[in-house]
């Protein structure tokens, strides 16, 4: 049995799975709210211990810099060790993947049904990829096509600076900074930064959520966008959109990934109807001296949110 888990800020999903025909089976799987608990080891020693089975191996998707098998997550106060984690768990090793690590393997074990194509450009299946997720933090991981196959790459490029492409959003900047915050464009492409980028727009105009400390103004703000029931929400969600369409023609641009962009995260499925109405795909291209290039890059949202718990159960797969 092969034991995986995709571990964020919010939620940790953990799964079991098995191989059968030649294919991954998951056989069990559970979700946890990530801060009632102390750390990963709490959550899989529960997990396990509900779930049965003998795990032969295991890989986790973690949001954070793994180094040398270590990882300090960013958005949580733990330190995952995967020694520590081989030791539970009775393996010789288990391997901590970068979270869009995972979901780029994921992308390998993703079905027709599991992608929604914005943007067809034109196909270069042999060519590198890029893979970019805004959830409660933004991702960001490159498939490296090596001459036969995708090698997933992990980045930590959500921690980059925010790079305004247009004069309002050079303005976005500066109410950031006004703030004393650090402009990261994690900051803008992220659940949290919905409210920063309404707050800008219209700091008058406020919403239940904002003054609810258990509430999610990102849900409320893109619901009320979506149902045109607000104009600064939907202003709101029409800027986060070019930023976050900026921001992946900036990756594909710094990759060369003729082979495609990945949008993948719970937000993107959440607000595809305004993902596809072209300015997203147009913000992509919209590049000095990269227009032509881009052009041809095929823009794809990931539908299947467990991609990155699927991809984690992959690379223990085919790490045994």
């Amino acid at each position: 049995m092969i034991l995986a888990g995709d571990v964020g800020g919010t939620k940790s999903n953990l799964g079991l799975f098995d191989v059968q025909a030649g294919a991954l089976v998951r056989v069990a799987d559970k979700r946890y709210t990530s801060r009632e608990h102390k750390g990963l080891e709490e959550i899989v020693s529960d997990f396990v211990g509900i779930a049965g089975g003998k795990i032969t191996a295991a890989s986790f998707g973690i949001a954070g810099a793994v180094v040398d098998n270590r990882v300090r997550t960013g958005n949580l106060p733990w330190i995952v060790d995967g020694a520590a984690m081989a030791k539970l768990l009775g393996l010789e090793r288990v391997r901590l993947l970068n979270d869009l690590e995972a979901t780029a393997y994921g992308i390998s074990v993703m079905k027709p049904a599991d992608l929604e194509v914005i943007y067809a450009g034109v196909p270069a299946p042999q060519a590198h990829r890029a893979v970019i997720a805004a959830g409660t933090g933004l991702g960001e991981a490159i498939l490296f096509w090596d001459g036969a196959t995708h090698r997933p790459m992990a980045t930590e490029g959500g921690h980059a600076d925010f790079a305004p492409h247009t004069v309002q959003q050079a303005d976005l900047w500066k109410f950031i900074k006004s703030r004393g915050e650090f402009a990261s464009i994690e900051l803008v492409l992220s659940g949290r930064g919905f409210r920063t980028v309404h707050e800008f727009l219209n700091p008058a105009v406020r919403h239940p959520s904002f003054d609810d400390p258990a509430a999610d103004p990102a849900r409320e703000i893109t619901a009320l966008a979506l149902a045109g029931q607000c104009p600064v929400c939907v202003a709101a969600l029409d800027l986060w959109v070019e930023i976050y369409g900026s921001e992946a023609g900036n990756l594909a641009v710094r990759s060369v990934a003729r082979g495609g962009i990945y949008v993948a995260g719970g937000i993107a499925v959440k607000v595809l109807p305004k993902l596809k109405d072209g300015r997203f795909a147009a913000a992509v291209r919209d590049k000095e001296k990269m227009a032509y290039f881009l052009e041809q890059v095929p823009v794809q949202v990931v539908l299947d949110e467990e991609c990155p718990l699927k991809g984690a159960a992959y690379a223990a797969w085919k790490a045994q």
